[in-house]
């Protein structure tokens, strides 16, 4: 039986994702909701230390999980904060584990849309752009990161999806 965090942070995830979906971004006043909900609950969940152990945590632990692949241009602001906002719930550990299988269902994802969309020799070569300096300066070459060219993207991806995908499925095997 899931408990009202889990049911609420589930809504709040499906509502994510088919906003995602929609307009391919994700609001920040659900995230902020999220976040302020999740502290509340916690703080009524009678634990002592629930506030720093589970919310301030897991929302650090979600956000910065997340962070590097927004700091390469790999993913949107909204879905790092939608990370945060999910480890809020779940705590630290379990937000490594919907993060670890969000990555999963996301790249599963990506890799089906640049089928679908006949992009995945661009996508092959935005990937040997970033990852080359990447290569070479951990071989001890001095070199300078190239970005991409401007309009080298071979499109966006609802990351919102495979985070509410993952957020139900690590909370549903957790009560397994």
């Amino acid at each position: 039986m899931l408990n009202p965090i889990e049911v609420i942070l589930i809504c709040l995830v499906a509502q994510a994702a088919v906003t995602d979906l929609a307009l391919r971004k994700i609001p920040n006043v659900l995230i902020l909701s999220g976040l302020l909900l999740a502290l509340m609950l916690h703080m009524l969940g009678g634990l002592h230390w629930a506030p720093l152990t589970q919310w301030a945590a897991g929302s650090v632990a979600g956000l910065f999980l997340f962070l590097p692949l927004y700091l390469l241009r790999g993913m949107a602001a909204g879905d790092v904060k939608l990370m945060a906002m999910v480890g809020s719930f779940v705590g630290p550990l379990m937000a490594l584990k919907v993060a670890v299988l969000a990555t999963l269902i996301g790249g599963l994802m990506g890799l089906l849309m640049l089928l679908f969309n006949g992009r995945w020799r661009e996508g092959w070569r935005n990937v040997v752009a970033i990852s080359k300096p990447l290569l070479l300066r951990s071989l001890g070459m001095p070199l300078q990161a190239v970005p991409l060219a401007p309009g080298a993207s071979v499109g966006g991806m609802p990351y919102g999806l495979a985070i509410a995908l993952a957020t139900i499925a690590v909370v549903a095997l957790a009560h397994r």
